[in-house]
């Protein structure tokens, strides 16, 4: 099977990380189909199987760690798990397309450490703390102790950034749309 590339989107929440993953995926051109994870929480409103997630329960995701079925995994709570089944990277690359991740920084730091020359690592950096907590409260979906959560999070996140190929500091969102298309065009057709 002939490998493709791997693109890699992090960032801390409300950085705009799945808005640029979104104006990618519809650019035919780059050849992008989006990796859909693995989780062992529960299906939360409309949600679908094999579209948004691959719904497993703690028992199945368990398993699939011991047989080393992920590409990389991560327990964020105690038995709530995500984590990238190669066999959907397998899946993608069959079809002769590049894959897109729309990750968590660590998760998407182990997918650029197992393959350091088929990843392109960027890192969605918004332009301060204080945005990121008005961008989120925006969205209206959250309660102020998630908010909360997420920005404290946010901190360690950014400190990860130097680690990422690229930074992209996302100001103001069409700029940041053409930097990241810029970026990806030239990765996959290198």
């Amino acid at each position: 099977m002939t490998k493709g590339k791997l693109i890699v989107f992090s960032a801390p929440s409300g950085s705009g990380k799945t808005t640029i993953v979104r104006h990618l995926l519809g650019i035919d051109s780059l050849n992008l189909e989006f990796s859909i994870s693995a989780t062992s929480r529960e299906k939360r409103g409309e949600e679908v199987h094999g579209k948004d997630y691959y719904f497993l329960s703690a028992h199945e995701f368990k398993n699939k760690i011991k047989h080393d079925e992920f590409l990389e995994w991560e327990e964020v709570y105690r038995d709530n798990f995500y984590g990238t089944l190669k066999a959907e990277v397998e899946r993608i690359w069959a079809k002769g397309k590049h894959v897109i991740f729309d990750i968590d920084v660590s998760g998407g730091l182990r997918i650029k450490r197992k393959f350091p020359e088929e990843t392109l690592a960027v890192f969605v950096k918004p332009p301060s703390i204080d945005e990121l907590k008005i961008r989120l409260k925006k969205r209206k979906t959250e309660s102020e102790d998630k908010i909360n959560m997420r920005i404290a999070k946010a901190s360690a996140e950014l400190a990860t950034a130097p680690l990422f190929d690229v930074i992209i500091e996302n100001h103001d969102l069409d700029k940041a749309l053409i930097e990241a298309e810029h970026l990806v065009k030239n990765f996959v057709n290198s």
